[in-house]
């Protein structure tokens, strides 16, 4: 782990773990852009609204050298995000703040604004009733793209504009469905639906020609709708790439398949024309991701294969020419990693691409050029996850944000000049420069080891145990096992809202595990659990929990569960064939597997992996009869992925059927905390203290054996009253 967020060295003084308050006011980094010259990087910093009822973001400079502190450089009530530089250096990024041409609206959509790069003011220069996001620009021109949803029967924004009022007038919002899906997440799909657009940022200055900031005035960009009638296509396309030149727009492009599913294309559209042309169709698979190469000539993308109830996914890095009818060529089908993004490097003979490995998540090069079988190398050295990696033009270095779970994500440089110039199979990964970021890390409340042991097939199970200080054999630590969700996903880096060090403040040791179907082990791994969630993932489970308990810091006999979404199935899945846990807290999780297939969201994603065998055979809910541990369930209403009537079946079954039931008086030692409100992950800072609050006060009576009228119990918050 990197030395200079050591968990070991630590002050006196409490952390901001030990105070809730305290914790949801940190400022928190995300997204990272780079400047066309490499002289500036620009991030998102999130921070507490004076009300502590919201978090409100900002975008803050970071000195790609590392000498100069970070400085804010925007600021509103409203808050600033999506930052993409231009071709010639103009900052863009959405904000709902006022527009200084309209009048103030609390329920206004956001707007695209533009920050000219030698200074001054920023301002709006497009607007769209149904909003702007998701901004891409062209590396070479002016084009820029962004996303906007328009009603179905518009014929442009001004008739878009039109038809939103008198639905807001007539107080109408009822939607009409003909396809599916019609929810995603936390949100209803429709009327509206996504539309790509595109404009010439050179249309500001007036002939087309110059600075666009040249004119004294206040015009707009004409956005032009290059993908209407849309339908489903762009429901959930990830953000879309454009060529240098910006003449062609590539996005994924979803069509429906049998049974009400969709699938992804990747589609290639003349930003001029709106002509669009299939650039790769698979069957088998979804595809996503694109970015286009420097010169132009061809598209990487990711292409992961659709599942079936025996087959887990496979996901690869493809590349095709932007050209049609060309044929992808695999870069990575050899790889047993599965790829999460990549990034070109400027000469065009390879691309940076990050994926989960072995609870970390490096950054890999992977050769573009020549055949046969690509090589893949590690080209970071820290233990540690990247994200949001941005090529200096030069290639000589890289920029990203680090992140592990001794640190939130954090802006470093990483130098690629000496590691490309090297012989291939020669090539040592190095190690990342911490820049001079907006975000001082905080001390940690304890240390962090790595864990492993043998599975009962002789598999290799790992995972990180988070110690409170001064855990040891005279006093050990009561252990919380807290299993991940996904579950194709990662005990690998910083959660905000999943983080360990709460419970580490309070005294909990803190195994995060990776079992049987999770990312970074090689497909194998994954297979392992598939179709049988209650085999492999539980025993797994079980087994590093067994390791970890025999170490002499750890306390065997106070030990919890906890887990949210697939991660709340297994400890609805181990409440039902285990009583070695004291107390489990169950969040937004699957009961009863045939109620939750039809009603989840993307309900063909459901139907395509999980056999009606496996459905009856690993549903938690037969095993209510045989719970006799104390259960907190909880849910929010708003959970369209796991939807309330799971959380509201576990709490009617607990309370009747559990071996733990309801008494004749009322009372019962379960408990369910439900948010009207909130979605899957419980977001709002208030609701977050209540979350945490509400768990370390269920684990202090169940795991700690601490009475609620105890001066050690944490308490409940008084707005629960």
């Amino acid at each position: 782990m990197p030395d200079a967020h050591d968990a070991n060295a630590l002050s006196d003084a409490p952390t901001p773990f030990h105070d809730l308050d305290a914790y949801v006011a940190l400022p928190r980094v995300s997204g990272l852009t780079l400047s066309p010259d490499g002289s500036r990087l620009v991030t998102t910093v999130t921070t507490l609204d004076p009300t502590k009822t919201r978090y409100v973001t900002a975008l803050w400079d970071v000195d790609p050298t590392g000498d100069e502190p970070a400085r804010r450089i925007t600021r509103s009530r409203k808050g600033e995000s999506s930052a993409v530089f231009a071709a010639d250096g103009s900052l863009l990024f959405t904000s709902a703040r006022p527009d200084p041409a309209q009048a103030d609206d609390d329920d206004a959509p956001a707007t695209l604004w533009l920050l000219p790069a030698d200074g001054g003011e920023a301002r709006v220069v497009a607007t769209a009733p149904g909003g702007v996001g998701a901004v891409v620009t062209a590396a070479d021109t002016h084009v820029v793209s962004v996303t906007s949803s328009l009603l179905p029967s518009a014929r442009d924004l001004d008739h878009d504009e039109e038809l939103r009022a008198a639905r807001k007038k007539d107080k109408v919002a009822a939607i009409l469905h003909s396809t599916y899906p019609v929810r995603h997440w936390d949100h209803d799909l429709g009327p509206a639906r996504p539309h790509r657009l595109v404009a010439s940022l050179a249309d500001l200055d007036g002939d087309g020609a110059g600075s666009p900031l040249a004119a004294d005035d206040d015009p707009r960009l004409d956005l032009r709708d290059v993908t209407p009638a849309p339908g489903v296509a762009l429901t959930e396309t990830g953000a879309p790439a454009l060529s240098p030149d910006g003449r062609t727009l590539v996005t994924s492009w979803y069509v429906p398949t049998p049974r009400a599913g969709i699938r992804s294309t990747l589609v290639a559209v003349d930003t001029q024309t709106g002509e669009r042309y299939t650039l790769v169709d698979d069957p088998g698979a979804n595809l996503g991701s694109p970015v286009v190469s420097p010169d132009g000539r061809f598209v990487a993308f990711v292409r992961e294969t659709l599942t079936t109830p025996d087959r887990s996914p496979d996901v690869t890095l493809s590349v095709v020419a932007l050209a049609p009818k060309q044929a992808p060529r695999s870069l990575t089908r050899h790889w047993d990693r599965w790829p999460t993004a990549a990034t070109w490097l400027p000469d065009g003979s390879g691309l940076l691409v990050t994926a989960d490995d072995d609870g970390r998540g490096p950054v890999f090069h992977v050769a573009a050029t020549g055949g046969g079988i690509v090589p893949v190398e590690r080209v970071t050295a820290d233990d540690a996850v990247f994200t949001d990696v941005q090529v200096a033009r030069d290639g000589s270095a890289f920029y990203a944000l680090r992140s592990s779970y001794l640190a939130p994500p954090e802006p470093v440089r990483v130098e690629l000049r000496d590691f490309l110039a090297a012989d291939e199979g020669a090539r040592e990964p190095v190690e990342a420069t911490l820049l001079r970021g907006p975000v001082p890390a905080s001390e940690l409340p304890g240390t962090l080891v790595e864990v492993e042991t043998p599975a009962s097939d002789d598999v290799r199970i790992r995972g990180w145990l988070a110690l409170p200080e001064g855990a040891s054999a005279d006093d050990p630590a009561p252990l919380v096992l807290w299993a991940h969700g996904g579950p194709l996903n990662s005990w690998s880096t910083w959660s905000w809202r999943w983080n360990p060090w709460l419970l580490v403040a309070a005294g909990y040791a803190v195994l995060l595990p990776d079992p049987a179907l999770s990312t970074g082990y090689g497909r194998d791994f994954v297979q392992r659990g598939w179709g049988s969630w209650g085999d492999k993932p539980y025993t797994d489970l079980l087994a590093i929990t067994d390791a970890v308990e025999a170490r002499d810091d750890v306390d065997a006999t106070r030990t919890g569960m906890m887990g949210g979404s697939f991660g709340g199935y297994m400890a609805n899945w181990m409440a039902g064939h285990t009583d070695r846990f004291r107390g489990i807290v169950t969040h937004a999780s699957l009961w009863a597997l045939d109620q939750f297939g039809p009603t989840t969201d993307h309900a063909y994603y459901w139907e395509r992996e999980v056999s009606a065998t496996m459905a009856a055979e690993h549903s938690p809910h037969r095993y209510v009869g045989e719970i006799r541990t104390p259960m907190l369930v909880v849910h929010g209403d708003k959970d369209y992925r796991v939807p309330v009537g799971e959380g509201l079946r576990l709490w009617r079954e607990l309370l009747t059927s559990s071996g733990l039931p309801m008494a004749e008086d009322g009372s019962t030692v379960h408990r369910f905390l439900y948010f009207p409100d909130e979605n899957h992950w419980v977001l709002s800072p208030q609701h977050a203290i209540v979350w945490y609050r509400v768990v370390l006060a269920f684990l202090a009576e169940h795991v700690l054996g601490v009475t609620p009228d105890d001066d050690a119990h944490p308490g409940l918050p008084e707005t629960l009253g």
